[in-house]
This record gives C-alpha cells, sequence and structure tokens, in this order.
C-alpha cells in the first residue's frame, strides 16, 4: 500500500500555538482539498525530568516537571514530513521537541 499523508503529533505549551499555526501553514501542512490551515488540538499534561546538561524550556535539572501543554494534530504529505519537522523545530521553545511522524494508510482525503 502506497502512504502518501502522514500525521504530525506535536506537544507545545498553548503560549506557542499561533506561530506554529503560522510556521504549519507556510509549508502548506494542515492542507486539505479546498482548505489549509487545518488542524486540531487538545489539552494534555506533559511529563518530564531533566537531566545533568539539559536546558529546559520550563522545569530544573533533575526535578520532576508536569506541565499543561497542547498535543497539536496535523495532515501533511509524507514527502514534505522532513521539511514539516524543520520549520515546527524552528518556533518550538523546547529543547527536545516531541514531534510524532505518523504515516496514514488512509486518510478522509
Amino acid at each position: 500500500m502506497d502512504v502518501t499523508y502522514c500525521k504530525l503529533e506535536i506537544f507545545i505549551p498553548e503560549s506557542h500555538l499561533e506561530i506554529l499555526a503560522e510556521a504549519l501553514r507556510a509549508v502548506d501542512a494542515g492542507h486539505i482539498g479546498k482548505y489549509d490551515g487545518c488542524f486540531s488540538y487538545s489539552p494534555v499534561t506533559g511529563c518530564w525530568r531533566p537531566l545533568p546538561g539539559a536546558e529546559p524550556y520550563l522545569g530544573r535539572e533533575g526535578e520532576l516537571s508536569r506541565e499543561p501543554e497542547l498535543k497539536v494534530e496535523v495532515t501533511c504529505r509524507l514527502d514534505r514530513a522532513a521539511e514539516t519537522v524543520a520549520a515546527v523545530k524552528r518556533v518550538h521553545p523546547y529543547e527536545e521537541p516531541v514531534i510524532n511522524v505518523i504515516p496514514l494508510l488512509g486518510t478522509g482525503l
């Protein structure tokens, strides 16, 4: 089966949602038919512990952090996934952003 599209899951602080939306539109992620800028987001709680040498956006080295975040989901062409991930990383505040790229076997497209 040929895979044409993928879904990106991006975990980001709510304060960066609009700049992320702009970055996604700039690389045409979320383009579905006659619509662009299509994505969804929902609140989640992120959990992490910065290890020695880390420079966390939030939290302190050696301490477990639990913070509210948004999980953003957007569809893009698989052949543009690397470009889309690079655009996300340019605007993401985290030292190690969580960006999952999931191939889609089928979509509503």
